[in-house]
């Protein structure tokens, strides 16, 4: 559809320039879905903004545009409407011709990226020796979710996971880990990662509140940094056994990167901080080496510097930042590059790219993004949080999930009382489960909060996950019951007749503008929101329509409806990083 909004706006522009000529070229004829689907299905609102420049009334306007315009292909006759809209239906000729064309087509009608680019999405980045949490769950499912469409576009993705490797915290583990399980040090999986999570606990204690630890692990950072083989082995076992706990969360969610910590670009600080002194940015204060911000003031209203070189002479995440997005646009070729991370740090993105446009680093053909995101609260409206006030670990919360997703899953059989299999409930249950949890988060516009809720996820009706797997598995019923192979359908022409076929039929033929609008603004929830339309248009048509007990050709016409909805929803929901169920 999105095609054939191209194609009325280009005959509307036409119409335009032989109704009032040339000087009229190239103006928006704006264009839009009808507001209400009764008065048709785009509308055309051009004639209101030319009343003042043409002297005339927009409905006089409207009606010399609409004598010009040429659409018998695609619609009905234009109506003229209210002050001067002018009101354009499909017809259902053009509707039909338009699903038999995508029936054999395995991306339904979406065409891929005109010019495909080279996109980085960084997302999820973790901490070495700190347990995946409630946190990290919104970056790791509203990226994958971009990557995924954006991969689905034809662009060439890379999916970076900047891991926090490096750094103080190493020191703090280390010096104590050689005090109290010098094990761990030279021994792989010497421990578990909730023991790890307590010790660096206990390590931060320390050096929070004794000044000889803290010199310690300073110079244990020192040593990592010069390639100490010890330390550097001690590190090294630390961060293999942080990605083993990772991995196994990844698995879970289905969830693929490339992990590039912030050790990676370690070598590449200095020169960074070299080439800034070189554009004359930098300035000392207080023995640190800053750049100074435009737009960014203190409490007292000074400019705020973006510090990049310590009075010590260490580095910070600014100067990691910076030195990973000059290797993005040097050595990874990006085009675009996607930050996915919590709407707090708005702020340091804002000033670390402001350095780096300032430093004239960022080319004119590359775009960078922050994409940010709201928390996830508790039922109360607070920062989500266990019973006990912890942090909820991300582990325990997609467990939990699917734990309720069994539950509910055997109290419906029994109340059926239907047989399963062990291994048919333990599937259905991590599917529900995972998908409710994705689906939740990425149907809230990203950069509100959301309350999360087990119940309300986990709900069979609603714009949930369970409800669209259950339309989808539905579908699947249809064809068990009718020993229909959709597949085996062949190129079959498809007929409208019914106003519930209509409705779906419009909404199938979506997809592809909504895929184009997630592409550029980065809002999956967009995508939810037209699966969940999507779904509630099949069950209306389900409800009124027979399918298997209907006359032919209209048995054979639903049936490919009944197939290009349950296509639209898998590739939908594939986008959102969701699997499907054909029984539930």
């Amino acid at each position: 559809m999105n095609a054939t909004q191209e194609k009325l706006k280009e005959q509307v522009q036409q119409a335009l320039v032989a109704a009032f000529g040339a000087d009229l070229a190239g103006v928006d004829p704006i264009l839009v879905p009808a507001s209400n689907p009764k008065f048709g299905d785009y509308q055309a609102n051009v004639a209101l903004s030319l009343s003042k420049k043409l002297g005339k009334q927009p409905r006089a306007i409207a009606g010399a545009i609409a004598l010009k315009l040429d659409v018998s292909e695609i619609c009905e006759p234009p109506e003229i409407a209210g002050p001067g809209f002018i009101n354009l239906k499909l017809k259902t000729a053009y509707l039909e011709a338009q699903l038999n064309a995508i029936q054999a087509d395995p991306r339904l009608g979406v065409p891929a990226a005109k010019t495909p680019k080279r996109e980085i999405v960084d997302f999820s980045s973790p901490n070495i020796a700190k347990e995946m949490h409630v946190g990290h769950l919104r970056s790791t499912i509203i990226g994958d979710s971009i990557a995924r469409i954006l991969e689905f576009q034809g662009h060439d993705v890379l999916r970076l996971n900047h891991v926090g490797d490096w750094g103080t915290q190493f020191g703090m583990l280390i010096t104590y880990l050689r005090e109290v399980y010098p094990e761990a040090l030279t021994t792989a999986n010497a421990l578990d990662i909730g023991d790890l999570v307590s010790f660096y606990r206990k390590a931060k204690l320390r050096f929070d509140t004794d000044e000889a630890f803290q010199e310690t692990a300073r110079q244990e950072v020192v040593r990592l940094q010069a390639g100490a083989e010890d330390t550097l082995h001690a590190w090294k076992l630390l961060c293999e056994q942080s990605r083993q706990e990772f991995q196994v969360i990844y698995e879970l969610l289905d969830i693929k990167l490339t992990e590039r910590g912030e050790s990676f670009y370690n070598p590449l600080l200095s020169g960074v901080v070299e080439d800034l002194e070189k554009s004359g940015l930098l300035v000392e204060n207080q023995g640190a080496k800053c750049v100074f911000l435009e737009g960014f003031t203190n409490r007292e209203g000074e400019p705020l510097p973006l510090i990049v070189q310590k009075s010590d002479g260490g580095y910070n995440y600014a100067t990691t930042d910076l030195a990973s997005l000059r290797y993005r646009i040097q050595q990874d070729q990006a085009k675009r590059i996607i930050y996915v991370t919590d709407a707090g740090q708005g702020n340091h993105f804002a000033q670390f790219m402001q350095v780096a446009r300032k430093a004239g680093w960022i080319p004119d053909d590359v775009e960078l993004v922050h994409v940010p995101f709201g928390l996830v609260l508790g039922e109360d409206g607070k920062k989500f949080k266990t019973r006990s006030g912890d942090t909820v670990r991300l582990r325990d919360l997609l467990d939990e999930a699917v734990s309720r997703a069994h539950a509910d899953l055997k109290t419906r059989l029994q109340k059926e009382e239907r047989q399963e299999t062990e291994e048919f409930i333990n599937e259905v249950a991590r599917v529900v489960g995972i998908s409710a949890v994705k689906y939740a988060d990425l149907s809230q516009n990203r950069t509100s909060n959301y309350i999360f809720s087990y119940d309300k996820m986990l709900d069979l009706k609603g714009n949930t996950a369970p409800y669209m797997l259950y339309v989808y598995a539905r579908i699947h019923g249809i064809s068990r019951k009718g020993d229909i192979n959709f597949k085996e359908l062949g190129n079959n022409a498809v007929l409208l007749q019914h106003e519930t076929e209509l409705a779906l039929a419009k909404y199938l033929l979506q997809l592809d503008e909504v895929i184009s609008s997630v592409e550029q603004d980065l809002l999956p929830n967009r995508l939810c929101e037209y699966l969940f339309e999507l779904s509630q248009k099949f069950n209306q048509f389900y409800d009124r329509c027979p399918i298997l007990q209907a006359e032919e050709p209209q048995r054979t016409s639903r049936l490919v409806l009944c197939d290009l909805t349950a296509r639209t929803l898998k590739l939908g929901l594939s986008l959102l990083g969701i699997q499907v169920l054909e029984r539930m």
